[in-house]
C-alpha cells in the first residue's frame, strides 16, 4: 500500500528531528571528517600496498551481511572433512576458512591513520549517516572483501570434529577473492525454500552444532529483535524485526574465531581479551523474580543460555524479560597482558576466553589482535608497535563505546519523540519490570539498560535497542 503523505505537523517534526540529530553529533563532538593528512596517507597506502605471497584465491569464499553493506570484514568457506582412505568418503567433521580484512596492511604504526583511528575507536552508526573508523578508500574499497576483487586478508583455517569442536586452527596472511556478496535475507530465504547449496546448508549445520556447544559450556546469547531507524527519503521511521536464524549461525563462526584468538594469545603470553565478570547472586536472583512476575519462570534445571533461547521475543512480556537479562551482561571490558596471565580471562556470557578479532574495518582493537595472533601462529616475535599499544587499548575502546552508546540512546530518544509528537493522549500497552526508586522518577521512555557488545560481531548498520513498551510506528504510516 502506498505510504500516505505526511501532514504539516509531521513535516515540522521531521525538520526538528533532522536538526536535533545534527545537534546531537555536535554535542558529542563526533569526528565526522578526516583530516587531510589522514586522507593523503590513506591514498598513498592503497597505491603502495603489496598483496601477500600466499595465494588462496581458489577458496570459494562468500560474504554475508545486511543489504547495502560496503565495509565487508569477513568472508567464509565451509566444507566437510572425509576419513582418509575411505572410498565412500564418510564425513568425519568440517573445515572452515574465515578470511578477515587485512587492515594493518594499510595502517602505518603511529602514522596519521593510526592516530586518527585511536581517537575514533570504532565506526559509529547513526540514523543520519555512518561515521567510519577508517577513510572510505580503505574501509569500503581497498581493504573491504568485495566480490570479484583480489584482497589481502588474515585467513583462519579451522579443522572441526563431527560435533563442530575445534581440533586445530591456524591463521596466515594471504590474498583472497570473494565469490559472492550475500545478505542474511537471501541466505535465510534459500534455506527455507530448500534451494540453498551445500555451503549454506553447512552454515546451518555447523551453526546449530556450535550453539549446542555454547549451551553445553554454559554460554548465553541475547537474541533481541533487530531495531533500526530508517529513512525513506522524506521521513524517519523505526523498523523492528526479529533476527533471522542464519544471523545466529553466522555469528557462531565469528565467536569461534574470537575464542581461538583468545586461546592463541593466552598460550603465547601476550594479547588483549574481551572479558566479562560472572553475574553475582543478587543479579541472578532479581532476574529470577522478574521471570516469575512475568509468568515465565526460569526452571532450576535449565541453564541460563537455554532459558534465554526458549523466550519468544514476539511476546511482549518475554521480550521485556529478554531485555531484563541485559543486566546480567554488565561489566564488559578489555584486559591486556604481556607476560603474566591476568586474573580475569573469561567472557562469562560466552563462558570461555574471547577476543575481538573479526571486525578490523569497524573496531580498533581487532587490528592489533590479528597481528598478534598471526605472529604467534608463525612462531615470530609480536611487533613492538602492537605490544606497546596494548595498555592503551582498554581506555581507548571504553571511551569509544561510551560515545557510541550516547549516540545510540540520544538518536533513539530523538526519533521516538518525533514519531510520537502527534500522538499525545493515546494509550499504549506496556510491560513494567521495575518502578522508580522511592522519591525518584523512571528513566525517560522507561527503557531497560542497553545490552553490552558482548558477542564478536559489531552492528553492520545502526541498530538501537528494541523495547517492549515502544509502539511500532512509522512517520510515513
Amino acid at each position: 500500500m502506498p505510504a500516505q503523505h505526511m501532514d504539516l505537523r509531521d513535516r515540522e517534526s521531521q525538520q526538528r528531528l533532522t536538526e536535533s540529530l545534527r545537534a546531537l553529533r555536535a554535542e558529542l563532538d563526533v569526528r565526522e571528517h578526516f583530516p587531510e593528512d589522514v586522507l593523503r596517507e590513506a591514498a598513498a597506502a592503497v597505491a603502495d600496498s603489496t598483496l601477500p605471497e600466499l595465494d588462496l584465491r581458489d577458496l570459494p569464499l562468500v560474504t554475508i551481511d545486511p543489504p547495502g553493506s560496503t565495509d565487508l570484514d569477513q568472508a567464509v568457506h565451509l566444507a566437510r572433512r572425509a576419513v582418509p582412505g575411505d572410498p565412500e568418503h564418510a564425513p568425519s567433521g568440517y573445515e572452515v576458512w574465515y578470511a578477515i580484512a587485512d587492515v594493518p596492511l594499510f595502517v602505518r604504526p603511529s602514522g596519521a591513520i593510526d592516530t586518527e583511528a585511536r581517537l575514533r575507536g570504532q565506526t559509529l552508526y547513526a540514523p543520519d549517516g555512518r561515521v567510519s573508523l577508517h577513510p572510505e578508500t580503505i574501509s569500503e574499497d581497498a581493504a573491504s572483501l568485495l566480490p570479484g576483487q583480489d584482497r589481502p586478508a588474515f585467513v583462519w583455517h579451522f579443522r572441526l570434529d563431527a560435533s563442530a569442536g575445534v581440533e586445530s586452527v591456524t591463521v596466515r596472511r594471504a590474498v583472497v577473492r570473494s565469490r559472492r556478496q550475500l545478505t542474511y535475507g537471501q541466505v535465510q530465504a534459500d534455506l527455507d525454500a530448500g534451494t540453498a547449496g551445500e555451503e549454506l546448508l553447512l552454515l546451518r549445520e555447523i551453526g546449530l552444532l556450535r550453539i549446542r556447544l555454547e549451551l553445553d559450556r554454559g554460554g548465553a546469547s541475547l537474541n533481541l529483535p533487530r531495531q533500526e531507524i530508517t529513512h525513506d527519503g522524506e521521513a524517519y521511521g523505526i523498523l523492528t524485526e526479529p533476527a533471522l536464524p542464519c544471523e545466529d549461525w553466522n555469528a557462531q563462526i565469528s565467536l569461534m574465531t574470537g575464542m581461538a584468538a583468545a586461546r592463541m594469545m593466552l598460550d603465547g603470553g601476550v594479547g588483549i581479551l574481551r572479558t566479562l565478570p560472572v553475574p553475582d547472586e543478587g543479579a541472578l536472583g532479581k532476574f529470577r523474580r522478574q521471570a516469575e512476575a512475568l509468568e515465565h519462570p526460569w526452571p532450576e534445571d535449565l541453564s541460563y543460555g537455554a532459558f534465554l533461547r526458549s523466550l519468544d521475543v514476539t511476546d511482549a512480556p518475554q521480550l521485556a524479560l529478554m531485555h531484563a537479562a541485559a543486566s546480567l551482561f554488565r561489566g564488559a571490558g578489555y584486559t591486556a597482558f604481556d607476560g603474566e596471565t591476568p586474573e580475569l580471562v573469561v567472557q562469562s556470557a560466552i563462558a570461555a576466553p574471547y577476543a575481538h578479532t573479526t571486525a578490523p574495518l569497524r573496531r580498533l582493537v581487532d587490528r592489533f589482535v590479528l597481528v598478534i595472533c598471526a605472529s604467534l601462529c608463525a612462531g615470530e616475535e609480536v611487533p613492538d608497535w602492537a605490544r606497546t599499544a596494548l595498555p592503551q587499548l582498554n581506555s581507548l575502546m571504553s571511551a569509544s563505546n561510551q560515545l557510541a552508546s550516547r549516540l545510540d540512546s540520544g538518536a533513539m530518544d530523538a526519533v521516538q519523540a518525533a514519531l510520537l509528537s502527534n500522538r499525545v493522549g493515546e494509550a499504549f500497552s506496556a510491560v513494567v519490570l521495575q518502578g522508580p526508586p522511592p522519591g525518584g522518577e523512571a528513566a525517560p521512555g522507561g527503557r531497560p539498560p542497553a545490552s553490552p557488545a558482548s558477542s564478536g560481531s559489531p552492528p553492520r548498520r545502526w541498530r538501537p535497542r528494541a523495547t517492549a513498551n515502544s509502539p511500532q510506528v512509522s512517520a510515513s504510516r
